[in-house]
């Protein structure tokens, strides 16, 4: 017994103190947790709760310019259920660690996709079957049987898009307020879903991409009905409108064309001032690019098959911008409707300084017109200015 007893002795001092600790601080920790799951679950719950992280002020100031700014952020950022509710407390713990360590990756994106049990909660989508204003057609039950997700269609509902369109770097942070957030929520391609949006689905699916898919009438507009308009009233537009006209008829060009390419938004969103910069494409451009309106004007005009009309166009036309619908004037680029130019007849490096260094031909300096051009020019032609010696 004497043994038995001898071989229990007492921890050491230091030992009972490191487990006393070990104990005090575990129960600390519980006392935590278990205060911040009930006492303060209402206030990590609330949208305010996320804005208090800098880096979260790109997520809260787009969300508050947003359609969504009266669903707080758990309603669409946490899957409904318990456990996942549970999990995300949990995770409040882990951010909070990064936010004071400095250890968050930027720009935030999120991990997963927002489920489309997040959106049914407030959305019937059996019963929803238009959306814009307008006669489009959007059959979402027919889109959800065909498993595409809320999100491919609505990912820019809360937020814009804003980390896609690089406007969320550390180094951004303190550009961030609520008229950032309203002006880059203003722009609806970032916060609705637009056409290019449906026909580039449609088209890896080979889903139907005729305009009447989509749309309950033919969509043309009034004024495209006006005759005047059909005749030629088209061509005068100005062309702060061809993206009106970009909207439709960039789908009905069998070309592909980047005119109305622009700047990323981020390139603006640096500078101190916001300058829009205006498209430079004109209307002939625009009209020899496009397919749609290629086809029409690359047929030749019936009064260019007159006889007299080689030496009587220069007199006909009294409108010469209407020529340069097909043609280019010069020898500076290639029209894609024709490559006749006006330069093809009418060389206009005759009048440029120094024009006999850039002939193909080396020529001598006093060179003058006469027979051995005619090994290449057209006799006709030269003979109107020219005579031959």
């Amino acid at each position: 017994m004497d043994e038995e007893h001898n071989n229990e002795l007492p921890a050491p001092p230091e030992f009972r103190y490191k487990l006393l600790k070990i104990m005090t601080l575990t129960l600390l920790f519980l006392a935590i947790f278990f205060g911040l799951s009930f006492t303060g679950l209402e206030a990590t719950s609330s949208s305010e709760f996320c804005s208090s992280c800098h880096e979260m002020k790109p997520q809260y100031y787009t969300w508050k310019a947003s359609s969504h700014s009266e669903v707080d952020c758990v309603s669409c950022h946490v899957t409904p259920g318990i456990e996942n509710y549970t999990k995300a407390k949990r995770n409040v713990l882990v951010e909070i660690y990064k936010n004071q360590t400095d250890t968050f990756t930027a720009p935030i994106k999120m991990p997963t996709i927002i489920p489309d049990k997040a959106c049914e909660t407030c959305h019937n989508i059996s019963a929803r079957d238009v959306t814009p204003s307008g006669d489009i057609i959007i059959p979402h039950d027919k889109h959800k049987t065909e498993g595409i997700e809320c999100v491919q269609c609505h990912s820019g509902t809360a937020h814009g898009k804003i980390s896609d369109r690089k406007v969320t770097y550390k180094s951004d942070y303190g550009k961030w307020n609520e008229k950032v957030g309203t002006s880059l929520m203003s722009d609806k391609k970032f916060t609705s879903p637009q056409m290019s949006t449906c026909m580039e689905c449609h088209e890896a699916r080979n889903a139907p991409m005729e305009c009447k898919a989509c749309h309950e009438s033919s969509m043309v507009p009034k004024d495209h009905k006006n005759e005047t308009f059909k005749a030629g009233g088209h061509g005068r537009i100005q062309p702060s409108e061809l993206e009106t006209c970009e909207k439709c008829h960039s789908y009905m060009s069998s070309e592909k064309y980047d005119l109305f390419k622009k700047d990323a938004t981020y390139t603006s969103f640096l500078k101190k001032e916001d300058n829009t910069e205006s498209t430079n494409v004109t209307v002939s451009q625009y009209a020899k690019t496009n397919t749609f309106c290629k086809d029409c004007h690359g047929t030749r005009p019936e009064n260019h098959n007159i006889a007299s009309f080689m030496t009587e166009h220069g007199r006909q036309s009294k409108e010469t911008q209407k020529c340069f619908t097909c043609h280019e004037n010069r020898n500076t680029s290639s029209s894609p409707v024709t490559k006749v130019q006006c330069a093809s007849c009418h060389p206009s490096s005759h009048k440029e300084d120094k024009w006999k260094s850039k002939h193909p031909v080396n020529i001598a300096e006093n060179q003058k017109y006469d027979k051995t051009c005619l090994r290449c020019h057209v006799e006709k032609t030269c003979n109107r200015c020219h005579k031959t010696k």
